[in-house]
């Protein structure tokens, strides 16, 4: 997705001079605040909306507290049918119930924050980023970079979208490079673009539209498609990514995390699912790697359909989801010491001097303490 030349030159400055800023390993507790989105209107499948009640009920809030976190659920956004307003543009789909929900979760976000905690945003379709993002660069001050992963751009206009949902345009209205692009939009007064492209990253692109394509190569937006990580494997193109993004690491950072960035076998239960995406161990190492920069903020997780495959694809997709969200806060599949552990249980002392450890039967001189 990149020229081959700078990115050559660029792995080989990687390679020299390490990854020391993304590499960290120690895990620390943290204060994270949960936000519920259940909105399915920025696409057309009914189902998304389910998917923060359904996290929540196979137990993900009690396995972040299991990784020591101060974890508070702040509830859902609450959204009522906003019906039909003629002065929407003619190609945009539901933008008044979009518009609503986003006002309403930019604030919970922005709350969330005001409390110190970092944000866990759950979906509800990829059109709620413009709320959560939103709130995230309101909350900093505009000092936020933005990874997305997802195996689509979303960063369509009003005039360049095909569908006319909003779940593949909410790139596009959070960037200031792109603001002229859009006609006045009514119910989205409360929202500016402070984004700049310069501090956007994609990773695991693999289904583009023309226009998107584009407006990437035009602004020299970082974009690692599939063919990227099968060449420099996933921990380089995320160092990479990051690196871009945030160069001085004095940035916030949200990852919006698209559950359709996996590949079908491994997430099945989404909309528009494409073949030839991120393995799960590949969207985890990700997020462990988002983790160890210390500057994770937010994160969203999206697309989850618990309607669309039979039980077992669903529970893959739950799973899946739960990992890299668990990745994100700091769960490292090599494990953990929890600050509560401080000595081994079942030490034996000995009760005699070492040189003479065992008695004439052969039994041992040792004690538990």
């Amino acid at each position: 997705m990149k020229s081959m030349t700078s990115v050559r030159a660029t792995f080989t400055t990687l390679r020299k001079f390490g990854t020391a800023s993304t590499d960290r390993r120690k895990h620390e507790s943290s204060r994270i605040g949960i936000i519920g989105v259940p909105f399915h209107k920025g696409q057309s499948n009914i189902g998304v909306e389910e998917a923060p009640s359904t996290l929540r009920e196979i137990g993900l809030v009690k396995d972040m507290i299991a990784l020591g976190h101060n974890v508070k659920d702040f509830g859902d956004t609450v959204s009522t049918d906003q019906g039909i307003r003629h002065d929407v543009p003619d190609k945009i789909k539901r933008l008044p119930d979009l518009a609503l929900t986003c006002h309403q979760l930019s604030t919970m976000v922005q709350t969330v924050m005001s409390d110190q905690r970092k944000v866990l945003t759950i979906g509800g379709d990829h059109s709620i980023a413009l709320g959560s993002v939103d709130g995230h660069v309101q909350a900093k001050n505009g000092e936020v970079c933005l990874l997305w992963v997802d195996a689509h751009a979303d960063l369509n206009t009003a005039n360049t979208s095909d569908s006319g949902h909003m779940h593949g345009m909410p790139v596009s209205l959070l960037v200031k490079e792109l603001a002229d692009y859009w006609p006045y939009l009514p119910g989205l007064d409360w929202q500016t673009p402070r984004l700049s492209v310069q501090n956007l990253a994609y990773i695991g692109l693999r289904s583009v539209d023309n226009y998107e394509r584009l407006v990437i190569e035009r602004f020299g937006v970082s974009a690692f498609g599939m063919e990227d990580i099968e060449k420099y494997g996933i921990h380089a193109v995320t160092t990479l990514a990051l690196e871009k993004i945030n160069p001085n690491g004095n940035k916030s950072l949200h990852v919006s995390f698209d559950i359709d960035s996996l590949d079908t076998l491994e997430a099945p239960s989404t909309g528009t699912s494409v073949r030839g995406g991120l393995t799960l161990r590949e969207g985890v190492h990700i997020m462990e790697i988002a983790h160890r920069t210390g500057w994770l903020g937010a994160m969203d997780m999206v697309e989850i359909n618990p309607r669309i495959g039979n039980s077992l694809q669903v529970k893959t997709t739950l799973e899946a989801a739960t990992h890299v969200i668990k990745a994100a806060f700091g769960f490292s599949r090599s494990g953990h010491v929890p600050p509560h552990l401080e000595r081994m249980p079942g030490y034996y002392a000995p009760l005699v001097n070492t040189d003479n450890a065992s008695t004439q039967d052969g039994t041992s001189n040792m004690v538990i303490v």
